[in-house]
């Protein structure tokens, strides 16, 4: 699904990957939206992921992310996929790494394209694909004094 260029108004001078980073400090959805703004998009689409309180059944009363030195190299590559795949105006995303408490902000995504469903898949394959295959190891902490190590995000 490349995009069409039909409309001069369609094309675009800079690379739509605006904005991939892993990063210590607490993220901005401000950011992100701003870093994906495009007079050609129709369609934003986001995807805020956050510290829950649970997780299979167990209370969680917080969480650490650490990466592979390799983390923002591997986002490239599949945000590289993402805009080869779809007509993607501009994509953004971050990852926290450190400790988190319930409700930060632990992984923030946005696509725009010129239609809203492209925007949408867009996004659900950024989130899916930087989830499944991007080496960020989360470390839960529960209430009951156990801890687990999960894989990729």
């Amino acid at each position: 699904m490349a995009p069409t260029n039909d409309h001069p108004g369609e094309q675009g001078a800079q690379d739509p990957i605006r904005l991939l980073a892993v990063r210590e400090t607490p993220l901005s959805m401000d950011e992100v939206f701003r870093a994906v703004g495009d007079d050609a998009a129709g369609g934003t689409a986001f995807f805020v992921g956050t510290v829950r309180n649970h997780d299979g059944g167990a209370d969680v009363d917080g969480l650490g992310y650490s990466c592979h030195p390799s983390a923002e190299a591997e986002m490239r590559r599949i945000a590289e996929k993402v805009v080869a795949d779809f007509p993607v105006r501009a994509l953004a995303a971050v990852h926290r790494v450190g400790e988190l408490t319930v409700g930060d902000l632990a992984v923030v995504v946005a696509v725009s394209c010129p239609h809203r469903g492209e925007a949408f898949e867009a996004c659900r394959r950024l989130i899916d694909d930087l989830k499944r295959e991007v080496p960020i190891w989360k470390h839960q902490r529960f209430s009951n004094g156990t801890e687990e190590w999960v894989g990729a995000c």
